[in-house]
């Protein structure tokens, strides 16, 4: 059945698919929306008492509901300036180095860092030798996306591709996963040197947003784009540790990474398979 499952995604229009559900999210349909968010907390079995808004009725959009807003102090950030923090709710799939190049994906699986920021080879420089961490979201989890320390961006790209789902099962057999799918990177300047951010879409991931760009997909695209953004002046964006920074409609992954010597170690209990929640403790910064 796994192989089923495998194939079947090779061979199905994701592309049309996704902005089908993509449209239906976006639509404002009164008791047949809230029916349907209904039946997703129920299947997803979703803590709504975290939510600012708990009740269905009050999403006018699917996608209002997807991106919801959680109550105030629902994620309180570490303390500890020592350490950045996760961006998102979610489960970690893989974390490491950078290894000549390449990130690990699964077992028998890589891919690289050139190919996942859009084969930019003067962003893929900047990366060499250091750390990964890729997150997957459910979609049970909260899905705005926050930074894990202050950053100033300096530059998105856009990186057309597949929409393969990004579940566990697809991530263990579909080579250059993170690669492969339509994608967003944004590149901070950090005290810790340059964090990239790839928010990378999926099946039924009718749209990725960031906070300074709006939606950036769709539409989709057939080339690489890119966009420069200064870090000094009035026109800087500098997001503040903790600060949203983006959004998925209808669940992704995130691929951090890091510069050399940046991260000393990932914080305790922080390994594959293990839950992440927003503002927890996720690595310690290199004294």
């Amino acid at each position: 059945m796994d192989k089923v499952k495998i194939a079947l995604q090779y061979i199905m229009p994701k592309h049309l698919l996704s902005r089908l559900v993509g449209k239906l999210a976006a639509a404002e349909m009164g008791s047949v929306t809230t029916a349907a968010i209904n039946w997703f907390i129920k299947q997803y079995k979703i803590d709504m008492s975290e939510a600012a808004q708990s009740e269905a009725t009050a999403y006018r959009t699917f996608n209002d509901f997807f991106t919801r807003a959680l109550k105030p102090g629902m994620r309180p950030l570490c303390e500890d300036n020592d350490y950045i923090v996760h961006p998102v709710d979610g489960a970690v799939s893989q974390l490491g180095p950078i290894k000549e190049g390449r990130i690990f994906q699964a077992k028998g699986h890589d891919y690289s860092s050139l190919a996942l920021l859009g084969d930019q080879a003067d962003d893929a420089k900047r990366f060499e030798g250091g750390d990964f961490a890729t997150i997957y979201l459910a979609p049970k989890d909260y899905h705005r996306i926050h930074m894990p320390i202050k950053g100033t961006l300096s530059k998105m790209t856009y990186v057309p591709g597949e929409l393969f789902s990004v579940n566990p099962l697809t991530a263990e057999n579909v080579p250059g996963l993170f690669a492969r799918n339509e994608r967003v990177v944004a590149i901070f300047e950090t005290e810790i040197g340059p964090m990239a951010m790839v928010l990378v879409g999926a099946t039924i991931v009718a749209s990725i947003e960031t906070v300074w760009a709006g939606t950036v997909t769709p539409p989709t695209g057939k080339k690489v784009f890119t966009w420069d953004y200064p870090t000094e002046g009035p026109n800087a964006l500098t997001l503040e540790k903790g600060a949203e920074m983006g959004r998925f409609k209808l669940g992704s992954t995130v691929v951090m990474l890091f510069a050399k010597d940046a991260l000393d170690e990932f914080a305790d209990g922080v390994e594959p398979k293990s839950v992440t929640r927003m503002g927890q403790a996720f690595a310690k910064i290199e004294d």
